[in-house]
């Protein structure tokens, strides 16, 4: 008799946990085991032309029925993190440009992505609003030849 009441929970709590699991990925572009272009195209189907206008500038609205956050991506990293502190500064973009040297590119390039990294880590620690986020404005290089 004693097996019934164990056996009914048992088959209750797994029914729940499959429903839960299901529930989770309700919509198919929250679902991280889906391929990106998947979920890319089924997240872009569902946000109306109003929507997707008012993403397009550096502070981008919430979307409550979407669970989309507002987000402030404007972040500068031309020569160095900008707006957020102190930080490595490297020379302009022309000057660097000037020195005809990819792998220094590279070098500069990766220090300035390990400090934004460093910083967002650190103002998300203390609530720190304003520059903060991963998306950056940066030099922009294109090899041409050899």
């Amino acid at each position: 008799m004693q097996s019934k009441p164990i056996l009914f929970y048992f088959l209750l709590f797994f029914i729940l946990g499959l429903v839960n699991y299901s529930c989770k990925f309700s919509k198919p572009y929250q679902d991280a085991n889906l391929p990106v272009e998947t979920r890319v195209n089924d997240l872009v189907s569902r946000i109306t032309l109003d929507e997707k206008i008012s993403q397009m500038m550096d502070v981008s609205v919430e979307i409550k029925r979407l669970d989309i956050s507002a987000y402030n991506w404007w972040n500068e990293g031309l020569h160095g993190v900008a707006r957020a502190g102190i930080a490595t500064v490297f020379p302009q973009a022309i000057a660097l440009s000037a020195t005809f040297n990819d792998s220094l590119h590279f070098k500069v390039a990766t220090a300035i992505s390990d400090e934004f990294r460093a910083k967002y880590n650190e103002f998300k620690k203390v609530n720190q609003a304003g520059y903060v986020g991963l998306t950056v404005w940066l030099q922009s290089m294109i090899k041409t030849s050899g």
